[in-house]
Order: structure tokens, then C-alpha cells, then sequence
């Protein structure tokens, strides 16, 4: 079973107790460089990569390397 998160319900920052906010990050990945909007602790600037994102560009990514 997979349990959808309510939107209205804001992501926290379980090392500062700050809600997330959305930003436009510059992401480096195995030599690949993009620009992607992530969820980011205003405080300690960590962000929250989803599945989303991990499955899907980064993936490409990662399998475009492979085939150099």
C-alpha cells in the first residue's frame, strides 16, 4: 500500500524543525548538471530529493553515463 501525503500537509526538517520550502536548485549528478525545483529546509539548506526525481531525471542521468 501507498500512502499519498496531503498536500496541505508541510514537509518538516527533522534536524531544524523548519517547513520545507520549495527552491530552484542546481543539482550535480555523476558530471551531469541540472536545474530542478526541490523542497529545502530554509535553515540548513538540505533538500528533500522525492521519488520523483530519483526515478526519473537522475535516472536518466545515471543511465546516459553508463552508455559513454
Amino acid at each position: 500500500m501507498r500512502v499519498v501525503k496531503d498536500e496541505k500537509t508541510p514537509w518538516i526538517c527533522d534536524k531544524c524543525n523548519k517547513e520545507l520550502q520549495v527552491k530552484l536548485t542546481k543539482v550535480v549528478y555523476l558530471g551531469g548538471t541540472f536545474e530542478v525545483e526541490l523542497m529545502q529546509c530554509p535553515q540548513c539548506k538540505m533538500v528533500l530529493i522525492d521519488e520523483d526525481l530519483a526515478l526519473g531525471k537522475m535516472l536518466e542521468v545515471e543511465k546516459s553515463l553508463e552508455d559513454k
